[in-house]
Order: C-alpha cells, then sequence, then structure tokens
C-alpha cells in the first residue's frame, strides 16, 4: 500500500474554492480530504495555485494533430478540410501512429487533461488490407496513452460507407471493416485495462446503414460501453438522411436504439426542437468541441437548450487545432454570449464539471473528476500567479481558470496519485514539442 498527502494551496471543491486542502491518496485513490489545513504537513507534496479535478478531452482524432497550420492556409469549408485530413492519414502506420498519439496524449497533459476518448477509425493498412493483428492501430493508441500517462477511452469506430447507400472510396477503405458484424468481431478481441477503457462509436449515420446501427448500439449496451456519435454537425448530412429515411438523423438514430444514457453525441450543433428533446428525454449526452466547430466553421450547437432539456454536457479538442480544455470551457459560453447578446449562460463552475466529471462519465470513468474520498486520484494544478492569472482573488480561481487561464498555465498534472507532469515539465517526454515536431514531420514524405 502506497500513501501520498499532496497539500493544495487552493482547490476546487465542486461548488467552492477552498484554501488549505490535504488529499491523502492511497493506491491511485483519495482516501480522504481534509480542509482547513493553512500549511503543508509534513512530508506532503506542495501544489501551489489552483488545484481542480483532472480535465475529460471527451473527443479527440490524435492524427488531426498533424493538421494543425496547414489546415490554417486558405478558404473553404468541413469538406474541403475533410480531403486534406485523408492524405494524412493514408500515411500513418502503427509505429509512426503511436509516435504521433504519444506526442499529443503529453501535450494533453501539459494542457491538465487526465483522461481521453479517442474516437479510432483508422483501422487497417493502405488499401484497407487488416494488419496481422487486426487492431495494430488501436492498440499503438493504447501504448500511446500508457507512454504518456494518461487514461484513455478507446471509441473504436464503425465506418461503413461514405454515404447513405454508397460504397467507401478509396481514401476511406482504411477505415471500414465491411459489416458491422465484422467490425464488432474485430474490436471485441480489444480488452479493458489498468488505465484503458474499451468504447464504440458510430462514425456518424452517413457512415453506417440504418439497418447496421442496431448491432454497434447492442455490442455497447452487452458490455456497457460508453457509445459516442458525430451528429448533425452539417446540414448536408441532416439534408441526406432526410432524403434518404424520411428522418433526421437524430430520429434515425433513436428508431435503431442508439440514445441512451451511456451514449454521447458530439457536436449536436444542427437539430431540431424535436431532436432536442428525443436527446434531452434519453438522456443521451452532448460532446461539445467549440474550438473545432469554429475553426471548420461548423456552427454554434444548442448546449443550453440540450443541458435543459436532459442531455450532460462534456467537452472535447476534436481536431485539435489547439489543445486547451479551459478555452472548450470559456467557448462554449462565450459562443452562447455571442449568439444571444446576454452573459452568464453557465457558471465557471457548472463549465468545470463539463470538463472534469462530465466527460470522464460521458467516457465510462464515473469514479473521476471529483475531488472527494473514493475518486480515482486524477487532478491538475492552475497557476495564480501568470499574466493571465494574477491579480483577482483566490476564492474566484475557478472564474479565473475558466475565463483567463489556458493550457501554459498548467503547473501540475496527477493521474493514479503519481505526477505525470512537474512544474511544467512531463515525466516521460520532456520535451513535447520536440516530439511534436519530429512525429508529424515523419509524416511529410
Amino acid at each position: 500500500m502506497s500513501l501520498t498527502t499532496y497539500w493544495l494551496e487552493h482547490a476546487w471543491l465542486d461548488t467552492n474554492v477552498e484554501p488549505g486542502v490535504a488529499l491523502e491518496v492511497t493506491d491511485g485513490r483519495i482516501t480522504a480530504v481534509r480542509t482547513g489545513v493553512d500549511t503543508p504537513p509534513p512530508g506532503a507534496v506542495v501544489l501551489r495555485g489552483l488545484t481542480i479535478p483532472g480535465l475529460s478531452n471527451a473527443h479527440s482524432h490524435a492524427f488531426h494533430r498533424a493538421l494543425r497550420g496547414t489546415v490554417q492556409v486558405g478558404s473553404g469549408t468541413f469538406w474541403t478540410w475533410r480531403e486534406v485530413m485523408y492524405t494524412v492519414a493514408q500515411r500513418l502506420t502503427p509505429d509512426s501512429y503511436f509516435a504521433l498519439a504519444r506526442a499529443v496524449y503529453a501535450e494533453m497533459a501539459l494542457a491538465g487533461i487526465t483522461s481521453v476518448g479517442e474516437f479510432h477509425y483508422l483501422h487497417h493498412a493502405p488499401g484497407g488490407t487488416p494488419y496481422a493483428d487486426p487492431n495494430a492501430m488501436g492498440e499503438a493508441l493504447i501504448a500511446a496513452a500508457a507512454e504518456a500517462g494518461i487514461r484513455i477511452t478507446l471509441l473504436d469506430t464503425a465506418y461503413l460507407s461514405s454515404g447513405f447507400g454508397a460504397a467507401p472510396e478509396q481514401h476511406q477503405l482504411r477505415f471500414t471493416d465491411g459489416t458491422a458484424d465484422a467490425w464488432a468481431q474485430r474490436v471485441s478481441a480489444l480488452k479493458d485495462r489498468d488505465g484503458v477503457r474499451i468504447g464504440a462509436a458510430i462514425h456518424s449515420v452517413r457512415a453506417v446503414p440504418a439497418d447496421q446501427l442496431a448491432t454497434v448500439a447492442r455490442w455497447a449496451q452487452d458490455r456497457e460501453a460508453p457509445l459516442h456519435v458525430h451528429l448533425s454537425e452539417q446540414t448536408a448530412e441532416n439534408d441526406a438522411c432526410l432524403a434518404a429515411h424520411g428522418l433526421t438523423p437524430t430520429q434515425l438514430l433513436a428508431e435503431h436504439g442508439v440514445l441512451g444514457p451511456r451514449t454521447t453525441g458530439v457536436h449536436n450543433t444542427h437539430l431540431t426542437y424535436g431532436d432536442i428533446g428525443l436527446l434531452g428525454s434519453s438522456t443521451t449526452g452532448t460532446c461539445m468541441c467549440p474550438t473545432t466547430e469554429r475553426d471548420l466553421a461548423d456552427g454554434i450547437g444548442p448546449a443550453v437548450a440540450l443541458q435543459r432539456a436532459g442531455s450532460p454536457l462534456s467537452l472535447g479538442s476534436d481536431s485539435h487545432a489547439v489543445i486547451d480544455l479551459l478555452e472548450e470551457a470559456r467557448a462554449m459560453e462565450l459562443n452562447e454570449r455571442l449568439r444571444t447578446r446576454t452573459r452568464g449562460h453557465w457558471t465557471a463552475a457548472a463549465l468545470l464539471r463539463a470538463a472534469t466529471a462530465d466527460g470522464h462519465a460521458a467516457l465510462g470513468w464515473p469514479d473521476a473528476g471529483t475531488l472527494e474520498a473514493g475518486a480515482l486520484a486524477d487532478f491538475t494544478t492552475i497557476a495564480l500567479d501568470t499574466v493571465r492569472t494574477a491579480g483577482p482573488v483566490p476564492r474566484l480561481a475557478a472564474e479565473t481558470a475558466v475565463f483567463a487561464a489556458s493550457a501554459a498555465d498548467v503547473r501540475h498534472t496527477v493521474v493514479a496519485g503519481r505526477h505525470v507532469v512537474r512544474d511544467g515539465v512531463h515525466h516521460s517526454v520532456p520535451d513535447v514539442g520536440a516530439a511534436l515536431a519530429d512525429s508529424i514531420a515523419a509524416l511529410r514524405g
């Protein structure tokens, strides 16, 4: 049994900021929380700043990190961006994907992220030939997360068609297993393990034929695993779904048993009032990815209406235009302010819950995301003395973190009671910038 005491100069305890908090951690879990501890106990690890539960990145495509900068040249739409993404996808191997993902996940750890939901659809070799290990790419991602020191929920994705009734295009052959049954057979070989959850994903209603949606949903239901789906990110998808089925994408998912409390719709941008009601009444979650949604000119999703209807909110960095969950939380509120011309749709505490507890729950880690006895000992510390955060009184530290801080202000990240990032340096990837540069350069050919 291993016991460590952490002394937190300031800690966010769900609703308020408390000064002087001692956390006792045993074998990767918080075993005691003591407030009013004015000075560090003897032998305690001192964390100065504001300590919050570890952040959860509920939606990631790790290889999209290689697109940063490149896709900012010129103009276009989501659909033109997608063509550039395909070129990068064609170059990846299990080894090069491991190197890239290890660096990307280390960047996440530097940003205070302790769990990631990897929406993984790059399964096979170019041309669609399976690797000797059919899950070689997924295992590379799992290994990368382990080396970077964060938890991963591998959301293995069914991607079977290029559109309603259309076969996969050439650059999508790496993504497809042919049928949902073949997908299920392959993904069933992946197993949960320490720091790893195996979940499922439906890429989108255009990429999984309607008569195969239930197969994916049943696989997740039988295993009580998370199930995620890109939903109504683009109006073109809505129009095509209506033309093919006479239903919105949300209605189609509801008809085939996909919605429910372990399901999360990613983006949920262009919804009808009826769609919002279906998602809320089924307690299907919503993962908003504001930095990607604005980067791709997707639009602003109805997050307030969805939450009021009963859909829990989580946050993701998706295409990794930036990796900064504080910015995602801030952007969700600020987007709503721009749309409504009113302020204060969420408190800082509510935004932090979306970035922590509700994100972890969406990824199958319901015992993470809080600083309380029994929870996983995953937490991060944000400096309160930088040019962005200095000045406000400590009781407003949560507001300071959400509305002023950035990933650059993260000083410590602890996962399962162990320091992954200490004083802004990653323990196993000491030069994350170089690791990113090298792994991305290797993909240029």
